[in-house]
């Protein structure tokens, strides 16, 4: 809950954030010896595209992979309020990297004007804030090899996950007189959702499923609506995802609930939280599990005989 939390104050701040750096603009003449993630996204790309002995320091929820974990500064960086003065003497001093100031800093989001605050004093920042698309990803995974000096291997990882993500979409049969509605849980009391302009909204919509927090969204939600339960029961949903804190087992004891198709046919689906919150190396995997829990669905013979 505490990671949405942050996830959510994210969304107000991004609003007012610089656009993504482009890929040409940001090139380094040289690869950084010392880079900051402040994006639990961007640091599972780095070390996913051999980036990671340059990783010198990540945020408080960068737990993936192990080797970030037991960075020594991993969780004296907040990335809602991060300190410049200790983001300028985080590096660690070499001979061929005399100074203790990061040569980049990737972010997910500008908190606190940090990004034009890290320029000023000379340092490269570059924000990758969440795609609405898996196209969008696959352009911040080579970014990042273009800029660490991997290119060839982040290439191949964005090539790789793209050739997942197609298989995925291409193993749904058409379906167009079944109707998957779906209802993605990213918290509970409140009820926060997603709709299909977002990141993981646009890998469903891809399957054809239709979510219900499309119809009950504005633009001010940012992509990510509160939803009364009421309006969720009502919706029916023949399937729930859900990548916060709640269980399948604790779905069916909420009022309502118990006569949602999605729960009387055992399709409520736990994800992990992790995965589902990042655009990075295992969104693949992500879409893995939408996709078998899709096939399920539409196999169910119950849901489609009345």
């Amino acid at each position: 809950m505490k990671k949405f939390l942050r996830f959510v104050v994210a969304l107000g701040i991004s609003a007012l954030a610089l656009p993504l750096t482009s890929i040409a603009s940001a090139s380094a003449a040289s690869p950084p010896q010392c880079i900051v993630s402040l994006s639990p996204t961007a640091t599972e790309t780095l070390y996913a595209i051999g980036a990671g002995s340059q990783v010198q320091a990540v945020d408080q929820d960068s737990n993936y992979p192990a080797q970030a974990k037991r960075l020594a500064a991993v969780h004296a960086i907040n990335p809602l309020s991060p300190s410049v003065e200790a983001l300028l003497g985080i590096c660690k001093v070499t001979p061929t990297h005399p100074s203790t100031k990061p040569d980049l800093v990737v972010i997910a989001y500008n908190a606190n004007s940090i990004q034009q605050d890290l320029t000023a004093q000379g340092v490269k920042v570059v924000m990758q804030t969440a795609p609405t698309s898996a196209a969008g990803a696959f352009a911040q995974i080579r970014q990042l090899g273009q800029l660490t000096g991997h290119v060839n291997l982040a290439n191949a990882l964005a090539a790789s996950m793209q050739r997942t993500i197609k298989a995925d979409i291409a193993s749904i049969p058409a379906h167009p007189s079944k109707k998957i509605t779906v209802f993605y849980e990213i918290s509970a009391n409140p009820y926060y959702s997603l709709t299909s302009q977002t990141f993981v909204g646009s890998l469903m919509k891809s399957l054809g499923l239709v979510n219900i927090a499309d119809a009950d969204s504005t633009t001010a939600d940012a992509g990510y609506p509160q939803l009364n339960p009421e309006y969720i029961v009502s919706s029916n949903p023949k399937l729930i995802f859900l990548a916060g804190d709640a269980s399948v087992k604790s779905v069916a004891a909420r009022p309502g609930f118990a006569q949602v198709d999605a729960v009387l046919n055992h399709n409520v689906v736990a994800l992990s939280g992790d995965i589902s919150s990042r655009w990075g190396p295992r969104f693949s995997v992500l879409m893995n599990e939408i996709t078998s829990a899709v096939k399920h669905v539409l196999n169910e013979k119950n849901l489609w005989t009345h």
